[in-house]
């Protein structure tokens, strides 16, 4: 069984996915992001991110393709064993996370970083 662990207030949670979305909204911007990821054998993969619009530090990449309203491209990131995720109460909500079974929201009060990598 693949499976994607979430840590947070040093709690783990086991989330049975071997693919998500994590989407949010960018605190100045306003404008929506989402990324696609997926378990892979040395950790976390991202497949494809898309930023709906643009804005001042969010500039497109090379390669992005607009389709409707949404830049879509896919990022030149290794792998990594883990996401942390900073939960800063600055915005005005939280991490969405997607799987299989539906979307939850998490990080959406400030505190301790949000960890999301591979269960073991």
């Amino acid at each position: 069984m693949s499976a994607i662990c979430l840590i947070a207030a040093g709690k783990a949670t086991a989330v049975a996915i071997s693919a998500f979305t994590l989407s949010w909204t960018h605190s100045v911007q306003k404008t929506e992001w989402r990324e696609d990821w997926r378990l892979a054998p040395a950790g976390l993969q991202l497949v494809e991110a898309r930023v709906k619009g643009s804005g001042a530090g969010m500039e497109p990449p090379e390669g992005s393709v607009l389709k409707d309203g949404w830049w879509i491209y896919v990022p030149a990131l290794p792998t990594l064993p883990r996401l942390v995720l900073a939960s800063s109460g600055a915005t005005a909500s939280g991490w969405t996370l997607c799987g299989e079974a539906g979307c939850n929201e998490i990080g959406a009060a400030s505190g301790d970083p949000i960890i999301i990598e591979p269960c073991e």
